[in-house]
């Protein structure tokens, strides 16, 4: 028993290590960003967006270094599922996120249709090495879109980034040293916290009986997924749609294209059969849900908001009593 407590204890500290490190992490080089002139809507397309991801990359770096490759296909996967399921979902019950961003149009589908590359690339039941290297020219590819894009949004979206920045970063002082450790500490704290976490879902899915993917699926998704939960709602309350929307829709493809592409080139990634017959699906099913309300102009309400929580739920639900013994 006092193994369990110690592993819970653990858990917590891991979930901590990983929330406060991308806190630190992306706060630090947002503000080191904006010092050096990039501008806050290319910061929060790139910097933020992607560090608030950075829990998924350290944990499957981890996973994969020790061998656990079950644990960042289950994480991948299941974070995507909850940005758009429940991040997304609950962002739209706090208030209705309304689309202005041009690169939505662009990006949406785009996750469609990485997310249907990287099913196609686990028919064969392995992401290999090959799948790894196409997956980071792929995001090389995204990131030199994203940053083109930017210079195209309007000047109302722009407006959003800079009033979203100066809000949640505070205005840039002649402080770069506390800034660089600020970065130094949240990735220690990414490191730890990574390493903790999966040690200790590891150990609770042996002990429940569910396999690593389950677990990476729900309570390590959730975990690395505070990040962009804490964005996007903050973000809703504050009735800037377009960062919310971003946020979640540029970490999946964060997560499918470097997430998965740095953990199989570390180790070959396996997939179980099982995977194809419903979570991968689940997957493609939650991006495509997104595609009819990201167009300009359009508008994710508070019903759409509910049907995509509830979904969420739904898919959970089966996942859990699919998985028990």
């Amino acid at each position: 028993m006092q193994v369990v407590y110690l592993n819970v204890v653990y858990f917590v500290i891991g979930l901590l290590g990983l929330y406060l490190g991308a806190e630190w992490l992306v706060g630090g080089a947002a503000r080191v960003a904006r010092r050096f002139g990039m501008r806050p809507l290319v910061i929060g397309l790139t910097v933020v967006a992607f560090g608030s991801s950075a829990p998924e990359l350290l944990v499957g770096v981890v996973a994969s270094v020790q061998a656990e490759s079950e644990v960042v296909l289950g994480n991948v996967l299941g974070s995507n599922i909850m940005n758009i399921g429940l991040i997304l979902g609950l962002s739209a019950i706090v208030r209705p996120l309304h689309v202005g961003m041009r690169l939505m149009s662009r990006e949406a589908p785009l996750m469609v249709l990485v997310s249907l590359l990287v099913a196609a690339m686990m028919l064969d039941e392995s992401l290999g090495r090959v799948d790894a290297l196409v997956l980071l020219v792929g995001f090389v590819a995204f990131l030199a879109f994203v940053l083109r894009a930017a210079e195209q949004e309007s000047p109302a979206v722009a407006a959003e980034y800079v009033e979203y920045e100066s809000a949640q970063r505070g205005p840039p002082e002649d402080r770069i040293g506390r800034d660089i450790l600020l970065i130094v500490a949240g990735l220690a704290g990414l490191i730890i916290g990574a390493q903790l976490l999966v040690m200790s879902a590891v150990f609770f899915a042996r002990l429940v009986g569910v396999s690593e993917v389950v677990i990476g699926l729900t309570v390590v998704a959730v975990g690395t997924s505070l990040p962009e939960l804490a964005t996007c709602v903050v973000a809703a309350l504050r009735n800037e749609s377009d960062i919310a929307l971003g946020n979640a829709v540029g970490s999946n493809l964060f997560n499918l294209l470097s997430i998965l592409g740095v953990s199989a080139l570390i180790r070959p990634i396996p997939v179980s059969p099982g995977l194809m017959e419903f979570e991968i699906p689940a997957m493609v099913l939650f991006a495509i849900m997104l595609v009819p309300l990201a167009w300009h102009g359009r508008k994710l309400g508070t019903i759409s908001g509910g049907a995509l929580v509830i979904g969420y739920v739904i898919f959970t639900t089966l996942l859990i009593t699919r998985s028990l013994p």
